[in-house]
């Protein structure tokens, strides 16, 4: 009788708990990951190898590059302030206050807008880190040229806003529409020479650029890779008209800070003048392509799928209409 009573209970014990799993599995919870630090809001270790520590949520933004804005947006950033961009502005960024031209950015002005964070691109603004620091106004450095920077940079500002759910569901998106287009590309090797063309001249885009990182996820050849790169910048090399025409590259991509017809212009008549160009398979075959500054000049950040559709379509036009 004991032993009925005792089987009678341990059967409905195991029936309670086997109806709860199957609730489970039917409704699953997003995963959250917990904090190690319990003490933090989010501990992050930025691209300037520095340990920032958030007591809590940033809740007054300043960033230093238009391609920040969209991503920090999609996981519940509030921004308060940006720089002026010839990217596109999203419209629910368009009326906050400018800090000035990204490469220029105007301390004054971020100071104005009072943030409790201020994110910097790597490379080009860390001149204001001191004095923020003065103002006790925390920063954040990120580098976001390739597209494992932009990945990290969505998994950083997931962290700092705490929705780290979509910051993995945005990423997850990301990563297959990447991977839709690279499995479309032919799998056949192709010969790149990537051109920057500026107001001082032309240089050599290495594997760093973002179109060097794209080239890189094609699997087709840099021409420039080995190159020694230029001092003050480590993604791109110094262009030489001898190398070049011994690189022989088949195909050639351009992309400009300057207006986009004028670099047009300026670049045929360069290939008019110099008959040297006339060797190179690229100019001989008319496979010269100019990259929008809006995805190649500064980061796509979330828009990085569709400039590695647009390169792809450039070179496939059929498989990419």
């Amino acid at each position: 009788m004991k032993f009925s009573k005792l089987l009678s209970a341990v059967l409905l014990t195991t029936f309670i708990f086997a109806g709860c799993g199957e609730e489970s599995a039917q409704n699953p919870q997003p995963a959250v990951e917990k904090k190690v630090d319990q003490e933090h809001f989010a501990v992050i270790t930025d691209s300037a190898n520095r340990t920032i520590t958030f007591d809590k949520k940033p809740e007054r933004i300043v960033v230093t590059s238009a391609s920040f804005i969209e991503p920090l947006h999609a996981v519940g950033g509030e921004i308060v302030g940006r720089p002026d961009s010839r990217t596109i502005m999203p419209a629910y960024a368009k009326d906050l206050p400018s800090v000035g031209q990204v490469y220029d950015i105007d301390l004054e002005k971020v100071i104005e807008c009072e943030p409790d964070l201020v994110i910097i691109n790597k490379g080009m603004n860390e001149k204001l880190i001191d004095p923020l620091a003065d103002n006790k106004i925390q920063t954040l450095v990120l580098d976001m040229k390739s597209y494992d920077d932009v990945k990290n940079e969505i998994e950083t500002f997931a962290k700092i806003t705490g929705d780290e759910v979509s910051g993995q569901i945005l990423l997850d998106d990301m990563d297959k529409e990447i991977q839709t287009v690279v499995e479309k590309v032919p799998k056949e090797n192709k010969r790149v020479a990537i051109l920057h063309s500026t107001a001082q001249g032309l240089s050599v885009q290495l594997e760093g650029s973002i179109a060097g990182n794209i080239v890189k996820m094609f699997g087709w050849t840099n021409v420039a890779d080995g190159m020694t790169p230029l001092e003050n910048n480590p993604d791109a090399a110094p262009y030489s008209m001898e190398t070049l025409a011994e690189q022989n590259p088949e195909i050639i991509f351009i992309t400009s800070m300057g207006k986009i017809d004028e670099i047009k212009q300026d670049m045929q008549e360069e290939f008019e003048d110099n008959p040297a160009w006339q060797s190179i398979p690229a100019v001989a075959n008319n496979q010269i392509y100019y990259l929008p500054q809006d995805l190649f000049l500064l980061s796509p950040g979330i828009h990085y799928p569709e400039a590695v559709k647009t390169m792809a379509g450039l070179i496939y036009p059929n498989e990419f209409k």
